[in-house]
């Protein structure tokens, strides 16, 4: 016990280390897009996430098992993949290196966020003010797009997203799937499973897909002046879309994963031969 209470420090520095890089670089790159035009399209803006991820990943994955998503962690505690007690240190590290990365972004575009409102008359804390606000948290629908997204729906899209990435990272890290890139490699290949997430759900929720990454900035925006803005719907939207939606859809998966894809996984195969009485043309008549 006292060898496992040990690791607690050394897990709450990986996750809030890996969660302040996954922000800091993905909610940055919708602050340069917003602010200076710097993206000239989704699928850039989703491949600066994916990237923060996989580095993310990368640099923390000896420290913790790099989660960096509360959605992630329940997940895995469901799944028996983690202990229960191991949860509040993790998401406490999520959620504690989620506000760190925006008030760093925060500080770092302040006098620009100033500038860009007074350009274009926004009054900080005003409906229209999400327009900036959007840097941090997300919106349903995506302040950027004409898209029609009812409360149902955005549920709907976070939900299966976050069912999506969390049974691609149990597919990529279980040893019964033969067919998973080398370990080393998995970071990546979950990096572009966000990515591509990212390409289809952005235009809808902003594709949060993690709750961590989406209350601590939002919270951070809540404090530096947004006020309504930054939780503009008052029945806690916000929150049965970008917290309760991807827990469910990470729990989902999980279930889904432990009780359908691994057994399946698990059974003896032969291997795969689409047309086995096809002559073989090679051998002479």
């Amino acid at each position: 016990m006292n060898n496992e209470k040990m690791k607690y420090p050394r897990e709450f520095i990986g996750e809030a280390l890996g969660t302040f890089l996954l922000v800091l670089f993905g909610c940055g790159s919708v602050a340069v897009s917003v602010l200076f035009g710097a993206h000239q399209g989704l699928m850039q803006v989703a491949l600066a996430w994916g990237i923060g991820v996989t580095l993310a990943i990368y640099l923390t994955r000896h420290l913790s098992c790099a989660h960096l998503n509360p959605a992630v962690s329940l997940a895995m505690v469901f799944g028996g993949r983690m202990a229960v007690r191991k949860l509040p240190v993790y998401l406490v590290g999520q959620f504690t290196g989620a506000i760190l990365a925006g008030l760093i972004l925060y500080l770092l575009f302040a006098p620009s966020i100033a500038a860009y409102e007074n350009a274009h008359g926004i009054i900080r804390g005003s409906a229209e003010s999400v327009k900036t606000a959007m840097m941090f948290g997300e919106y349903y629908p995506n302040p950027g797009t004409t898209a029609a997204v009812s409360l149902p729906l955005a549920m709907g899209a976070e939900a299966f997203g976050t069912f999506l990435l969390v049974l691609m990272i149990f597919a990529l890290t279980e040893g019964c799937n033969v067919g998973r890139p080398d370990n080393a490699l998995a970071p990546v290949f979950i990096g572009l499973t966000v990515a591509s997430l990212i390409c289809l759900l952005a235009p809808l929720t902003q594709a949060g897909l993690n709750p961590a990454r989406d209350l601590g900035p939002r919270l951070v925006a809540w404090l530096m002046g947004w006020g309504h803005a930054a939780f503009p719907d008052r029945v806690g939207g916000f929150l049965h879309v970008y917290v309760f939606a991807p827990l469910l859809g990470g729990v989902t998966a999980s279930l889904f994963f432990i009780r359908l894809v691994e057994p399946a996984m698990r059974q003896p195969s032969d291997q795969c031969d689409c047309a086995p009485n096809r002559p073989d043309s090679t051998k002479p008549d």
